[in-house]
């Protein structure tokens, strides 16, 4: 029962494909191309095509990868040494759902001249940080990423949708659900683990055009695994609604007062198989060490999460945004929130299905806790890498638990009553440049086991202050156009 068609030809799971597996799918099914993609810092998937002139032909490039123009793809490669390798990891193979000739599709590592993996690529910056995290703490560093995105098309005066109440709404007042079914479809083929789709709270019309805010989220898997399922994602919800001569936005916020989309991240930390994250039916002390170790890194994780201008127009007070360093249970305004975790340990299905007998399964094993900072502006590889940093580094921290109870909150911070609690919590970035700040305070426990390199992390600084935004909130204020300005400047961010 699975969708993917290279895993039920093959009969493996993606992890374990080798190049012979998929050189006998490509003779057996026909397939006529390869496409080589790798992500280059805008975050947009670029690709490398290749007709299959012979089998020879073909398991050279599989097995040698290409040659590309790193300068063309990376601003702190100079062209005087610009030549990387692209080598394609078989694990991330799929066919691609959008071009006529048959074609499969592989993700591809950077390699530099000397064939060392390049330090400074994104994806092998995730995974050194989540081989450090391993190598540090014994366990695994799983995640999980949601995809909000806007769908835009004509306005259309037929079951007009109600303004910011698009939540789980369905059709005919949500009208693109069949678009994000097709669209998961397609993710699912591609190899994405899909946990479910829905609308999203918002909608609105702006200059005749109707905005429906939709989601797709997905289930755990190890880090690495996770971002490539992200990129791909992307990439397929744009394409598909290219076919559908529809426009799509991830960007963070696009005009004020209605709902800004973005990236939460879903995290849990595995060992032998085993969530870690309840123990005796509460949060683990595992669970509160990593989110006291994101508790400290927060402010310099937006330098990854929050990328351009418009991210900090979503991270606004009052907002299901959060803006204060805290953490809680099912509360929506934290920074870092602890969903349901099937606790109760009650069989509800037979509650509600009597002729079905009690299921004893362990629902527990589902737990994660949610960062809820980060939008699609994101490289996600490095958000990811930032955020496995943050959790190791919980486990470094002595008073660990005692940050993680400081900064523990179960009550609507913005409320008057609680402005007390509110006024002794840090607070998130207001701004690119105030990222950048963060994250030169903060840079040595990210370059700390070689994660993120130097140069790395001061082209991440270089980048966010180029645009100048220190004081462009009060610049903004109330300035409609000046605001659509920018969105539409960062319209197609990561």
């Amino acid at each position: 029962m699975n969708i993917n068609p290279l895993v039920e030809f093959i009969g493996k799971q993606p992890s374990e494909f080798t190049k012979a597996d998929l050189m006998d799918y490509i003779e057996e099914k026909g397939v006529k191309m390869i496409n080589f993609m790798y992500p280059a810092s805008d975050g947009r998937l670029k690709s490398l095509n290749f007709v299959i002139n012979d089998r020879n032909y073909l398991n050279n490039i599989l097995s040698f990868g290409e040659r590309v123009d790193g300068s063309s793809l990376f601003p702190f490669i100079e062209a005087g040494s610009s030549d990387l390798y692209v080598v394609p990891r078989f694990r991330t193979a799929f066919i691609d759902p959008f071009n006529d000739l048959s074609t499969m599709c592989f993700l591809c590592s950077y390699f530099n001249k000397d064939g060392d993996q390049l330090e400074s690529a994104p994806e092998y910056t995730l995974h050194k940080a989540s081989k450090a995290f391993t190598e540090v703490t014994g366990m695994t560093f799983e995640a999980m990423g949601e995809l909000e995105y806007y769908v835009i098309s004509d306005d259309e005066a037929v079951f007009a949708a109600t303004d910011q109440k698009g939540y789980h709404e369905s059709a005919p007042y949500a009208k693109y659900g069949q678009f994000r079914m097709d669209c998961m479809e397609y993710i699912a083929r591609a190899g994405g683990l899909i946990k479910y789709g829905h609308s999203e709270v918002g909608n609105f019309t702006l200059n005749g055009k109707i905005y429906e805010q939709n989601e797709i989220e997905f289930l755990p898997t190890n880090a690495e695994a996770a971002a490539d399922q992200l990129v791909v994602a992307k990439w397929i919800i744009r394409n598909l609604a290219y076919q559908y001569g529809l426009d799509v936005t991830f960007a963070p916020k696009i005009t004020t007062g209605k709902a800004g989309s973005g990236m939460h991240i879903h995290m849990q930390i595995m060992k032998d198989g085993r969530n870690m994250m309840l123990e005796n039916g509460v949060l683990s002390d595992i669970a509160r060490k990593a989110i006291a170790g994101l508790m400290v890194v927060a402010p310099s994780i937006t330098a990854f999460g929050n990328t351009n201008p418009t991210s900090y127009l979503r991270l606004v007070p009052h907002q299901e945004a959060p803006t204060n360093v805290c953490w809680g249970d099912r509360n929506r305004s934290v920074l870092v929130r602890v969903p349901l975790g099937w606790t109760a340990k009650k069989d509800m299905s037979s509650q509600v299905n009597p002729l079905e007998a009690p299921f004893d399964g362990d629902a527990t094993q589902k737990q994660t806790f949610e960062m809820r900072s980060p939008d699609v502006s994101a490289d996600v590889y490095q958000l990811l890498a930032g955020l496995a940093v943050g959790c190791r580094l919980g486990f470094e921290l002595p008073n660990a638990l005692e940050i993680a109870a400081e900064k523990y909150v179960n009550v609507n911070i913005h409320s008057a009553e609680h402005k007390d609690k509110m006024a002794n919590l840090d607070h998130l970035p207001d701004s690119c440049a105030a990222s950048a700040k963060k994250l030169q305070e903060q840079r040595a426990i990210f370059e700390q086991y070689n994660v993120f390199t130097p140069g790395m992390v001061d082209g991440i600084i270089k980048q966010l202050e180029s645009h100048n935004d220190a004081n462009l909130r009060a610049e903004l204020a109330g300035d409609t156009n000046k605001i659509l300005e920018l969105v539409d400047k960062f319209f197609h961010c990561g």
